[in-house]
């Protein structure tokens, strides 16, 4: 038995070329089962990723008290939301967990207490978007949550300290929306295409604008901003994945813009790939 755990997380832990990073902006946990131009965004982006070793998700949907990240050996399916269709409350999606990996995030996040957890499995944040990329569900995935009493810059620093799991065929995913004030949804128009307020198209080409500028200070100070952008981050849950993906850029990598669209007015599904 110590054996065959030596050789699985030898072979889990072994380096590769290094893995790209994603931000996907999840939206409606309806994309989970809806055929769209999101979720065909997610499995174009899919094609042309080698194929990971495990996934580590930040998602937008587990905000705790601390940091944690899941432990466990096959992590159950959360359906985390109410108010939709039995068909959405069916999907499971039975990726295997890796205990192995958790523990390595556990030791490289050395700056603070991470807290193996058993009990948490896989939001909507997670599944609904990883069940596109790998619909065979045969890359086992674990999440870490996001500690909800510390400011962005503390996140955009912990990510850094997970860079080198890129190297060892992790694929890290940040899973939230840029653009995400659900008090101010149009449902009227929520099928519209590319439909945004006027405040949430200046939100979103001004953070573009610094994405692609490699300008990251004012996206990380977003609190301090213009009022659009106070509109677009109203809470920053959804937003904070997105820190975690620009922490672990390099210097000589490239941010690609895909699924760069508005949605009901206050919403918006840009998404992005790290390489």
């Amino acid at each position: 038995m110590i054996i065959n755990d030596l050789l699985k997380t030898s072979a889990v832990f072994s380096n590769t070329e290094k893995m790209p990073v994603l931000f996907l902006g999840h939206g409606n946990p309806m994309n989970a089962i809806e055929e769209n131009r999101f979720v065909e965004g997610w499995r174009n982006v899919a094609k042309t990723l080698p194929k990971p070793h495990a996934i580590l998700c930040i998602s937008a949907h587990w905000y705790t008290k601390g940091t944690k990240v899941t432990a466990m050996e096959m992590p159950f399916t959360i359906h985390d939301f109410g108010g939709f269709p039995k068909e959405l409350f069916a999907v499971q999606y039975p990726a295997k967990g890796d205990p192995e990996l958790a523990k390595e995030a556990k030791k490289l996040l050395d700056t603070t207490s991470v807290e193996l957890d058993e009990k948490w499995g896989l939001d909507h944040g997670a599944w609904s978007v990883i069940k596109h990329l790998y619909p065979n569900a045969d890359v086992p995935v674990i999440q870490l949550s996001i500690d909800y009493t510390q400011p962005a810059d503390y996140h955009y620093g912990l990510a850094k300290k997970l860079s080198s799991l890129r190297h060892k065929g992790i694929l890290i995913i940040g899973s939230g929306n840029i653009v995400h004030n659900l008090g101010l949804v149009d449902y009227q128009n929520f099928y519209t295409d590319n439909y945004g307020y006027d405040w949430a198209i200046e939100a979103r080409e001004v953070i573009n604008d610094w994405l692609l500028d490699g300008d990251y200070q004012p996206i990380i100070n977003y609190n301090k901003q213009i009022k659009a952008i106070q509109l677009a981050v109203p809470t920053p849950e959804h937003y904070l994945p997105l820190i975690y993906t620009l922490g672990l850029k390099e210097k000589s990598e490239t941010i690609t813009l895909f699924n760069d669209k508005l949605l009901a007015g206050s919403l918006s599904m840009t998404s992005l790939k790290i390489a």
